[in-house]
């Protein structure tokens, strides 16, 4: 009996062993997945909490938004505005603001836009002439402006004689630009 004894003790053992090993490549199988699963939470958690921080900000975010496209409107022209119809209004604007000043407008006209990032740029050419005081006086004038006028280039020249008791008069040309925003 001490052998039959035997026998069934190395076959229950057997038996064990054979259901011990698909349990222990099934708990190293859940320990593999289990690190990966730590790892790609190590990788996540970063972006998670930059997007948990931002859903956290979104007053914040919308204010600053609303504060920009402000002062994008202040600066260029709205998207909805033609780029014609915004040279025009820039040239009018312009010409006003220098004659307002005193100037006398030789010449104003529209050139073609040119592409930039986000806006399209309007240039304008303007060729003037008067007195340095009235030119100051445009100038002031034109920093105020909302949409912006923008001053690329300015070349002035004194035309006449230069006398101590009378006022120098000078001539110039302004190449100026206006933006026009695409969205």
């Amino acid at each position: 009996m001490n052998r039959s004894l035997q026998r069934n003790w190395i076959a229950i053992a057997l038996g064990v062993a054979l259901l011990a090993v698909p349990l222990l490549a099934l708990g190293l199988y859940v320990l593999d997945k289990h690190r990966w699963a730590e790892q790609r939470l190590a990788e996540v958690e970063p972006r998670y909490a930059r997007l948990a921080g931002l859903a956290n900000s979104g007053d914040a975010l919308d204010k600053a938004d609303a504060a920009a496209r402000a002062r994008i409107e202040a600066y260029a022209y709205p998207a909805a505005q033609d780029l014609t119809q915004a040279g025009n209004d820039a040239q009018q604007r312009a010409r006003s603001i220098f004659t307002q000043a005193g100037l006398q407008v030789v010449s104003s006209q529209v050139l073609p836009a040119k592409d930039e990032k986000m806006f399209d740029r309007i240039p304008l050419a303007v060729r003037l002439s008067g007195e340095l005081a009235q030119l100051q006086q445009a100038l002031v004038a034109l920093s105020q402006q909302t949409p912006a006028i923008l001053i690329d280039a300015v070349v002035i020249q004194s035309f006449g004689d230069v006398r101590a008791e009378s006022v120098q008069l000078l001539s110039g040309q302004f190449n100026l630009s206006v933006l026009r925003a695409k969205q």
